[in-house]
């Protein structure tokens, strides 16, 4: 996926819109016709009849072109019980709000294997350019414009993929799908399987999943332009804080590229959340991170995607 098959979206409500898509479309030299400036609400949720609204104007802004969306704000993060990402991607799931914790639609992009997500599935995946503040954003973007093609290079950067085993039982569900630990041949990757909340003292981290519901330590992680950073709790996705839990965007704050976190009560659902080995497989074949988060996770309904959908550290483009 390329900037011009990127579609941009900036709430002119929002003066943090307005200078993150700025920006974003400076460093991606995104072209003006895939830029669509709107005029949404600057709250956390933002009601059924503007999401409509909202999704309404880019299915008429953007041509069959346009593969993947770039939302530029923080705000709204959700509709309801779901995520903006998954509401603007796939549209409302009434049944996911009847019961939060119940099976949701699989998304027909999980674990696919297109390049091209509109002409063959329909859809455009989306993610927030979503940062602590105009700055953080700004530096988000920086780090995810170096990243391209950085890795996986002969005689290049070697990094870690963490994946962490939790004391948390409820939270540490993931841990039975974390690949085997080692060096990923050709790839310039080493999986570290570890115990504790988050990795000390690795080299470099391309990759840290784990399952806690408070995050301590994150400023002392060393990322590599383009890391990916979640962790399985109910509320990550609740980006203006307040749950008592961690947010996403704290991944971001610490040098992340990308992240994700649900929005309402999942329970420990692993389709819920993105799966370690689906995620790592489709960044190290060269995905950029809205595609290769959006493939990790079969049921996308409550969970919102936040970073640089554009970072490819892998890509030979």
């Amino acid at each position: 996926m390329t900037p011009p098959q990127i579609g941009l979206v900036i709430n002119r409500n929002d003066p943090y819109s307005v200078e993150v898509g700025a920006h974003y479309q400076a460093q991606r030299m995104v072209p003006p016709e895939r830029v669509l400036t709107v005029d949404l609400p600057v709250d956390a949720r933002l009601a059924p009849a503007d999401l409509e609204r909202l999704r309404q104007r880019i299915a008429a802004a953007f041509g069959p072109e346009v593969q993947a969306l770039a939302l530029a704000w923080t705000r709204p993060y959700a509709v309801g019980c779901q995520s903006i990402t998954s509401a603007v991607t796939l549209g409302l799931h009434d049944e996911v709000c009847a019961n939060t914790c119940g099976r949701n639609p699989v998304s027909p992009y999980f674990n696919s294997a297109s390049g091209q997500p509109f002409r063959d599935h329909g859809l455009r995946p989306s993610m927030l350019l979503a940062a602590g503040s105009a700055v953080s954003a700004r530096a988000l973007i920086d780090r995810g414009v170096a990243a391209e093609g950085r890795l996986g290079l002969r005689g290049g950067l070697p990094v870690d993929a963490a994946y962490m085993s939790t004391a948390d039982p409820a939270r540490n569900m993931r841990a039975a799908l974390f690949p085997p630990a080692g060096p990923v041949r050709g790839a310039g990757v080493r999986v570290q399987r570890l115990q504790g909340d988050l990795p000390q003292g690795t080299q470099p981290l391309l990759l840290v999943q784990t399952g806690v519901a408070v995050l301590r330590g994150l400023d002392r992680l060393d990322w590599v332009p383009g890391g990916l950073g979640d962790h399985l709790t109910s509320f990550g996705g609740l980006l203006d804080g307040g749950s008592g839990q961690t947010s996403a965007l704290a991944w971001i704050e610490s040098g992340a590229t990308a992240s994700y976190g649900t929005v309402s009560e999942p329970c420990n659902h692993l389709q819920k959340f993105p799966h370690p080995q689906l995620l790592l497989l489709h960044y190290l074949q060269g995905s950029t991170a809205v595609e290769a988060y959006w493939k990790s996770v079969a049921w996308p309904q409550q969970g919102v995607f936040i970073g640089d959908p554009l970072a490819a550290p892998f890509s030979r483009r």
